[in-house]
């Protein structure tokens, strides 16, 4: 039922208090008439006994207290999807940027989604390839898990994200069945240009739907923007049987924008000013994704947040990792040495990554590979941090040619082109490669069948 009400209390900003209204409902969608009969949209933030307090999407220029209308349409926020979405550029509540054409929708959906029921779910176990050797050979990627990314200010997590975007794939029958949803939250004008461009020059843009939402823009859009982008996924995976990549980038920016709306509402705020709340909030978010059993779909997300001060404590993160099924962490050293991406493999973990590899999936050998390279690598660094301190004389003989894998670990193994996309076996390989440096005595972690078959001869 359309109801009509003339009574502004007050304006602040894009806050606006409207008294004696009745039935409203916290998150629905409301209709702003101007006097001038522009009509804008906002979202109730607020609501309780005859007052609810609204925040407008575009602003609140030009409003006038006594003859501005508000239409409550006691409906939620819902999002137009169709297949004809792939390829499109939308903003952060899903209309079409750069006066595209308008998406004709096959169904109209609610952004607030439903959560998956956990006796439907199916567990994740088939192989995702982002073509990145740190993540597909140590911290594999699983079709229905959350693996967020842990980044930092200055940190290249924008170009990590458009690399995984750009080169993700399923293996298999099932590659052309896959679809990039990309979700970005208070970005610039040039990182949004940046996030268009490389998916256009790399030809992905036709498997992928972008919602961009830039830093200029109102705040109530941010916190729609990761439900919209979900939303979509869900249509795609659960409706058209599609596995869909979700990156949501920057979480923390969204976190932000939560914190400030709780701050409008003059909520009592929890650790470090964030809201309560927060973790039921971002559970609402991360818990959306996954695999339901008898429907071919599946959902996979990698949230991406920058972690103020390189802080794993901060609240984001913290409550992140509770959720989540590991951590891929950036590594602030090794940007300094010049090592795109930084990915420090010794604190990263997917949690599910053993589900998602082996014979049949990526190759009989990973796991074997995997746990030796990590082992090794963990014992070169260690033996560096010795040489640093006593000088290389103190090291054994072993221990100086561990040190010597970790470097050449580093730069041929985690370094990589902004651009280069490695198969699973080109990874697999290249692993090999760096095992013949270490002694065949060392290698205590691999299996003898798979070393007369896979180690390169010395």
């Amino acid at each position: 039922m359309l109801r009509v009400y003339r009574t502004i209390k007050d304006v602040a900003g894009p806050l606006i208090l409207v008294e004696n209204v009745k039935g409203v409902k916290y998150g629905e969608v409301v209709s702003v008439e101007m006097p001038s009969g522009e009509v804008r949209q906002a979202k109730v933030l607020d609501a309780e006994s005859n007052r609810a307090l609204l925040q407008l999407f575009e602003g609140s220029w030009g409003l006038d207290v006594r003859d501005t209308k508000i239409f409550f349409r006691e409906k939620a926020q819902k999002l137009d999807v169709s297949r004809d979405m792939l390829g499109g550029i939308f903003d952060g509540v899903g209309r079409v940027r750069d006066g595209g054409p308008r998406i004709i929708p096959e169904k109209k959906l609610d952004i607030n989604g439903q959560p998956i029921n956990p006796y439907a779910r199916d567990y994740p176990s088939e192989f995702i390839q982002t073509g990145i050797s740190a993540i597909d050979g140590l911290n594999s990627l699983v079709r229905g898990q959350k693996l967020p990314i842990f980044s930092g200010a200055g940190l290249p997590h924008a170009e990590l994200a458009a690399q995984i975007a750009r080169q993700a794939k399923v293996l298999g029958d099932e590659a052309s069945n896959f679809a990039v949803v990309f979700g970005a939250m208070g970005i610039t004008f040039e990182e949004a240009n940046y996030f268009i461009t490389s998916f256009e020059k790399a030809g992905a843009l036709e498997r992928t739907v972008l919602f961009l939402n830039l830093a200029n823009e109102p705040v109530i859009e941010r916190i729609s923007t990761p439900r919209v982008a979900l939303t979509a996924a869900e249509y795609f995976a659960f409706d058209l049987g599609m596995h869909v990549l979700v990156i949501l980038t920057d979480m923390t920016n969204y976190c932000e924008a939560l914190r400030e709306v709780s701050a409008a509402r003059r909520e009592i705020p929890g650790r470090r000013g964030y809201p309560g709340y927060m973790y039921t909030d971002l559970a609402t978010i991360y818990e959306r994704a996954g695999r339901i059993k008898d429907n071919p779909g599946s959902i996979t997300l990698i949230p991406i947040l920058s972690m103020p001060e390189d802080d794993k404590t901060h609240p984001i993160p913290d409550l992140t990792g509770y959720i989540t099924e590991g951590q891929i962490i950036l590594s602030r050293d090794l940007h300094r040495k010049g090592i795109y991406p930084p990915i420090d493999v010794l604190p990263s973990l997917s949690r599910l990554k053993d589900k998602g590899i082996g014979e049949g999936k990526t190759r009989e050998d990973h796991a074997d590979t995997m746990n030796q390279l990590y082992a090794a690598y963990a014992r070169g660094r260690d033996a560096r941090e010795l040489a640093g301190i006593l000088g290389e004389s103190a090291l054994t003989e072993t221990d100086r040619i561990m040190a010597k894998f970790a470097e050449a670990f580093e730069e041929r193994y985690i370094k990589q082109g902004i651009d280069q996309d490695r198969s699973i076996i080109e990874t697999l390989e290249l692993g090999w490669e760096l095992l013949s440096i270490l002694p065949r005595e060392e290698l205590k972690r691999v299996h003898q069948e798979y070393i007369d078959k896979y180690l390169p001869a010395s």
